[in-house]
């Protein structure tokens, strides 16, 4: 099934790019929770009087109920369009940060942070936001969907300077009921530019805009597909936490001090943001498949200059290239979704990769920190990076022997 006509004239129309637009503020403010409390973290130590350990605990709540909610919010898009589960966000974020910000302990915190700022708020405004945009955009969606991804990134480079100010002024728990309060202010009427239907007919029954879905090839189902692309996610997800969870850790081990380490991941970050841009373009000619590849290769890359590394150049330059390689790796898993699925199938199984993603964040951040643990250095934990790396490039490299071009209709099915 493809787009009609009439609904083609509005893809990569204006409207396509306000949509797109809103996408990225939505997604830039919804995403506060997962930065606030890192930013807020020592205040908790302080007040509740306990363990750094403890402390961190609220931000792995909130990274596991991100992971647990986009697999609700993408059934919420796939049945009823982007604008409810953003809506549903956008009310959730007002009452979990107010009830986070009257917490009596660390646990009344942690589960506000969980399951309302993380599964019913910040959720919404990711995976929902990369498969409703994808449907907008046929010429230009490579670009499209990375600019919305970039999203993320800019949310984490402006919410920890602008949580750390209030926090100074006014105190942590008046800090958050101010920006529960503004992500819903803001994030309401943003969500009613997204109120028009998507242009491709979203039917269970065939594929749509041009995408069409595996039957069979090679003994290789949809299911089979999905599950390798979730494999891929939790992989490359791995090697991509080792460095961003651990670098200012890294940078205080080496003398440099942990300021010097923050400095490091908001570049790595920031240089995301230029990566996830080139990523699109590059997709929109080689497509998602092949584009993933090359982002995993070179993180891989990128992963083995860390070991030698150990000036504060040296530690600079790297930490760059690493935010460069590895910006557009995620979105590709989104564009390769929409390259080989039905439409109406996006919200889904976007959000299933998604999810394997964050997971691959959660456990390759504590399997670094227990390698550190056991060895005394941090060695060990980016070889161990490198090779969950090389298990998402053979999986890149698998499915591209297996898959047809995309676009390609001669040996593919509706489902």
């Amino acid at each position: 099934m493809t787009a009609t006509p009439s609904n083609t004239a509005v893809l990569e129309s204006r409207y396509a790019w306000l949509r797109l637009l809103a996408a990225v503020m939505l997604m830039t403010i919804g995403g506060a929770g997962m930065y606030t409390v890192v930013v807020v973290l020592p205040a908790l130590q302080n007040e509740f009087q306990i363990a750094r350990a403890a402390a961190s605990f609220p931000f792995t709540a909130t990274m596991l109920g991100f992971a647990a909610g986009g697999l609700m919010m993408g059934k919420l898009v796939d049945r009823y369009g982007v604008t409810v589960p953003v809506v549903l966000g956008a009310l959730m974020q007002v009452v979990g940060f107010s009830l986070a910000a009257q917490a009596s302990g660390p646990l009344q915190f942690a589960l506000a942070q969980g399951l309302l700022i993380g599964m019913l708020g910040a959720s919404a405004t990711f995976s929902p936001l990369l498969a409703d945009i994808s449907h907008w955009f046929s010429r230009r969606r490579g670009i499209a969907v990375a600019i919305c991804a970039s999203g993320n990134y800019l949310g984490g480079a402006l919410w920890p300077p602008i949580t750390q100010h209030l926090v100074a002024a006014y105190g942590w728990r008046s800090t958050y009921e101010m920006i529960g309060l503004f992500c819903t202010i803001s994030m309401l009427p943003l969500a009613l530019v997204l109120r028009r239907p998507s242009p491709i007919p979203l039917s269970p029954a065939g594929g749509a805009g041009g995408s069409v879905a595996i039957k069979s090839i090679n003994d290789l189902s949809p299911g089979a597909l999905q599950l390798a692309l979730c494999v891929a996610g939790v992989a490359c997800c791995v090697a991509m936490s080792m460095p961003q969870v651990h670098l200012v850790a890294l940078c205080g081990d080496l003398g440099f001090g942990p300021a010097r380490g923050a400095e490091m991941l908001s570049l790595m970050l920031a240089c995301g943001i230029i990566s996830r841009l080139a990523s699109g373009f590059v997709a929109d000619r080689i497509g998602g498949l092949k584009t993933l590849l090359i982002g995993s290769s070179l993180q891989g890359v990128a992963l083995l200059m860390f070991l030698p590394a150990n000036g504060l150049v040296s530690l600079y330059l790297v930490a760059g290239l690493f935010g460069l390689f590895q910006g557009g790796i995620v979105p590709s898993y989104a564009l390769i979704i929409r390259e080989y699925f039905p439409a109406a199938e996006a919200g889904a199984r976007v959000a299933a990769v998604v999810t394997a993603t964050l997971l691959g964040m959660a456990l390759g951040g504590w399997m670094s920190g227990a390698i550190y643990d056991l060895t005394g250095n941090y060695t060990g934990a980016f070889l161990n990076g490198t090779a969950w790396n090389l298990l998402n490039v053979g999986i890149a490299l698998f499915l591209l022997t297996r898959l047809p071009p995309r676009g390609s209709r001669s040996i593919v099915a509706a489902i």
